[in-house]
């Protein structure tokens, strides 16, 4: 088992990775997780600010860093990874604009959630995915979903999957993810 920590920039990503499906995931791809950091904030990935984040992962033993940072408003993938600095341990993966999109992207969960056949043909080109979700929230079902942790427990409670949004045909940093953490065990 190759020991891995991540470094996300808020709690409902923090809430994703730490969910059992995601573990269960892990071990799958004989990965431990030993810790999830919540910085807090893309901010807080800026180069002076992730050096205590590395530390506090490699002193629970992790020995490949996983970096999962929204694109936001940047336009540049490149430019986004680039600021980061990252140390030849460490994977950085971008989710286009925010994870919501990655909901956006589990056809299953979401039409569970809203119960009738759901699609989103380019979860990753909508500007603001929460909203997105909430706009057909309230359309489709008359309710509202909250904020976004509580959006994040019930689609975990639902079951959504990274191998669900990888599989979205238009969804490729969900895809990038799970490759990426397909490949540990092989480097």
């Amino acid at each position: 088992m190759v020991k891995i920590g991540f470094i996300c920039e808020g709690d409902t990503d923090k809430m994703v990775l730490e969910s059992s499906n995601f573990q269960s995931l892990l071990s799958e791809l004989s990965l431990d997780c030993v810790r999830v950091e919540d910085a807090d904030g893309g901010g807080n990935l800026l180069p002076q600010h992730i050096d205590k984040y590395r530390s506090s992962l490699h002193g629970f033993g992790a020995t490949k860093i996983i970096i999962l940072t929204d694109l936001d408003e940047n336009t540049c993938i490149t430019f986004t990874k680039e600021r980061l600095k990252a140390l030849p341990d460490e994977i950085v993966i971008i989710s286009v604009k925010t994870l919501e999109s990655w909901f956006l992207a589990d056809s299953k969960v979401m039409s569970q959630l809203i119960g009738k056949d759901f699609t989103f043909e380019f979860p990753e080109n909508d500007n603001n995915p929460f909203d997105t979700i909430k706009r057909i929230f309230q359309e489709e079902t008359s309710r509202g979903v909250g904020t976004k942790r509580i959006l994040t427990r019930r689609v975990l409670k639902y079951g959504f999957s990274i191998q669900n949004a990888a599989n979205h045909p238009n969804c490729p940093s969900a895809k990038y993810f799970l490759t990426k953490l397909q490949s540990i065990v092989n480097n």
